[in-house]
């Protein structure tokens, strides 16, 4: 088991969104704070931390309640950057492993970081028979997207595609189901992907996109 390691002073991005590892999230960026911290990570290479909103805006305001967040999130990694005007960033990012943050702190000019301590990924976990059936409407909705031309780069999932496990297949259907961002957080933060899918083929039934009888 490899053994968690623990990072100082990781920027934090608080969003009104929950990031799953290996998913996909584009961000325009415009304000100051993160302007500064974006050009840093793209210099270097280095991640930067996504985390929920649990209270605040995602743009900073005068007079606005303070920001609070969830302390699990997810280290996003900036997979294409542009700068078409100054002032603006517009970035795509890929979620890497999720975190646990231990102390945070806002900067004087509103940037959070914090002390945060990796969680391990998930287990490999090979989806069982009577979960297929998730597996198969997201084959289904890859075809379609496939069928009618749409380019891979504006698919909500990226390859490799990894149909068979259990915590992937969860992840994606996470991000695709129109879920509050509270049970997305959640989800997310479940250890065990096989109760992860478990719970999002249920949701599935709900929203009619599988069989209610998958067990």
């Amino acid at each position: 088991m490899t053994k968690a390691l623990a990072l100082t002073s990781l920027p934090l991005f608080p969003l009104g969104t929950v990031l799953f590892p290996g998913g996909l999230l584009p961000l325009r960026i415009f304000e100051v704070r993160y302007l500064d911290m974006i050009g840093q990570c793209h210099r270097t290479g280095a991640p930067f931390g996504v985390v929920s909103l649990k209270s605040g805006a995602e743009v900073q305001r005068a007079g606005a309640p303070g920001e609070t967040f969830e302390a699990v999130g997810t280290l996003a990694k900036i997979t294409r950057f542009e700068t078409p005007s100054p002032g603006l960033m517009v970035i795509q990012c890929s979620g890497v492993q999720r975190f646990k943050t231990s102390a945070s702190r806002q900067l004087k000019h509103g940037l959070w970081v914090g002390d945060v301590e990796m969680l391990a990924d998930d287990m490999a976990v090979p989806v069982p028979e009577d979960l297929q059936t998730a597996s198969t409407a997201l084959e289904r909705l890859l075809h379609s997207l496939q069928e009618r031309n749409v380019p891979e780069e504006q698919h909500p999932f990226h390859p490799p595609y990894q149909m068979q496990d259990c915590g992937w297949l969860a992840n994606r259907w996470c991000e695709l189901l129109p879920l509050p961002a509270q049970l997305k957080q959640k989800l997310m933060e479940l250890d065990n992907p096989l109760v992860r899918l478990e719970l999002v083929v249920d949701l599935l039934a709900r929203h009619g996109i599988v069989s209610g009888d998958a067990d």
